[in-house]
């Protein structure tokens, strides 16, 4: 049922998620731009403003956005780390379906104009816009209202933000994400019941399928007939973001 992922670039198993990429010609892959939680793909001597003692970018996402938007030497390392990772992607042969970034850093204005900026060499490939409508949402789940609710009415300003200035730059994007507030757990359940509450519009349902830990619920769900058919049952449509160009 997978239509779309996204490749961390500077991830240690790279090379394989590649390979795998490759071997399957209709999966759609897009770039995942870390900046928190990571490794820089530069040398940490020439990013040192973005990373700790270990060469680690840090863990603190506020803290994070606070150094990218005041600092003018951390911005101009910040523009160059990203434009490295969209060259890393464009070296792997892969088709560059989409981008996105790690934690939704790129909600950050300074990063989603460098973004949009470091995009345009690179076909100006369509973004993720993290929104995730709060009734919807709460309607398919009944549980953390407010953390839902601080997911859609707190966060709006920066999305319409977002919305503006991707088309000013011509680049597509989806017009909600269901799944983010239920991240880890997108069972089979879950799933069905947000199907129920589909918004109109092209959406993304989000996953993070692995082989252990809670992204093998997620997995699960991702090959469960129930899903197959549920998508066919209500006429969804499976696309991905390198269609909403089209559309």
């Amino acid at each position: 049922m997978l239509a779309a992922a996204s490749l961390m670039v500077g991830a240690p198993e790279v090379a394989d998620a590649v390979a795998r990429a490759k071997s399957m010609p209709r999966l759609r892959v897009g770039l995942h731009v870390v900046l928190v939680n990571g490794r820089p793909v530069l040398p940490a001597s020439d990013v040192p403003d973005l990373v700790g003692p270990a060469g680690d970018f840090t863990t603190h996402l506020v803290a994070a956005g606070f150094n990218y938007f005041f600092h003018q030497r951390a911005r101009r390392q910040l523009e160059a780390e990203i434009r490295a990772q969209f060259a890393a992607f464009a070296a792997t042969g892969l088709p560059l379906e989409h981008v996105d970034a790690h934690n939704h850093m790129h909600v950050h204005p300074t990063i989603f104009g460098m973004l949009l900026r470091a995009g345009k060499q690179y076909g100006a490939p369509p973004i993720r816009i993290p929104h995730e409508p709060m009734m919807p949402s709460w309607r398919a789940r009944r549980i953390d209202l407010a953390g839902r609710f601080g997911n859609d009415a707190l966060l709006a300003p920066f999305f319409s933000i977002m919305r503006a200035r991707a088309r000013r730059a011509g680049v597509a994007y989806n017009d909600y994400v269901l799944g983010m507030d239920d991240t880890g757990n997108m069972t089979s359940e879950v799933v069905l019941s947000l199907l129920h509450e589909l918004p109109p519009g092209d959406g993304e349902m989000y996953f993070h399928p692995s082989t252990e830990g809670l992204g093998a619920r997620e997995l699960a769900t991702l090959i469960d007939p129930a899903f197959a058919q549920a998508l066919r049952d209500r006429g969804v449509e499976r696309i991905a973001f390198g269609d909403l160009r089209r559309a």
